[in-house]
């Protein structure tokens, strides 16, 4: 299926000239004139990428790029801005907002091409690297919060996942259970060592086969390892 891409200007022949370039290059795009528009189209559809004027005539780019980059059910999607406004206080402003990246009119409708594929490889990559693979049997996905054991998916309690996460973002580190402790509360909760033994047995349990590569280090702590 073709990429969907939303294209958000007030200038009619600046959207066809996007859509028409981003088309040929096999992506599908949907055009708006205003955020009005733009708006209800994104509650019912998810774009893989968003280019977005900063000057449109019911809303601030910059607004609606500080709302979407704000909200954790579109943060993910990545924002090119588009814009006449040369000045680099304003190309700042946007990526600092989280802008993925930003070029200014006139613009090469090639570049904007190429600049359009380059950060959908980058998200891409982002999102291979927040998934962890262990042994081809256990997949522990960081941005959804999802566990899966041969593909099945597994329910966690916020403390076993987190769990979890420590030991699996460093495979082959042991950590102490005071570590662990930390890394979980801070300083924030007192809890007992031994708490961590209880939630690392249910994590055993709860993983099946994928509780095997968790190993008890008797009088150290524990580690993941394949």
């Amino acid at each position: 299926m073709s990429q969907l891409i939303a294209a958000v200007d007030d200038e009619p022949d600046i959207l066809e000239l996007i859509s028409l370039h981003l088309k040929r290059s096999g992506f599908d795009v949907r055009e708006f004139l205003n955020a009005a528009d733009f708006f209800k189209f994104i509650r019912m559809k998810t774009p893989e990428l968003i280019i977005l004027d900063l000057m449109l005539p019911d809303a601030d780019g910059v607004d609606i790029c500080k709302y979407l980059k704000n909200n954790d059910e579109y943060s993910f999607i990545p924002i090119i801005m588009l814009t006449a406004k040369a000045e680099e206080t304003d190309k700042v402003l946007g990526l600092e907002l989280g802008a993925d990246d930003y070029v200014t009119k006139p613009f090469s409708p090639r570049e904007l091409v190429a600049r359009v594929k380059a950060v959908l490889r980058r998200k891409k990559q982002n999102e291979i690297s927040k998934r962890i693979e262990i042994g081809n049997v256990l997949v522990i996905d960081l941005q959804k919060y999802e566990v899966l054991v041969e593909d099945q998916k597994i329910e966690l309690t916020a403390t076993e996942f987190k769990i979890l996460k420590v030991l699996a973002l460093k495979k082959g580190w042991v950590f102490s259970r005071e570590q662990i402790l930390s890394e979980l509360w801070g300083n924030d909760k007192i809890v007992l060592d031994r708490t961590i033994d209880v939630h690392i047995k249910n994590l055993r349990e709860k993983i099946g086969k994928g509780g095997n590569f968790i190993k008890n280090i008797r009088g150290v702590g524990y580690k993941i390892e394949e």
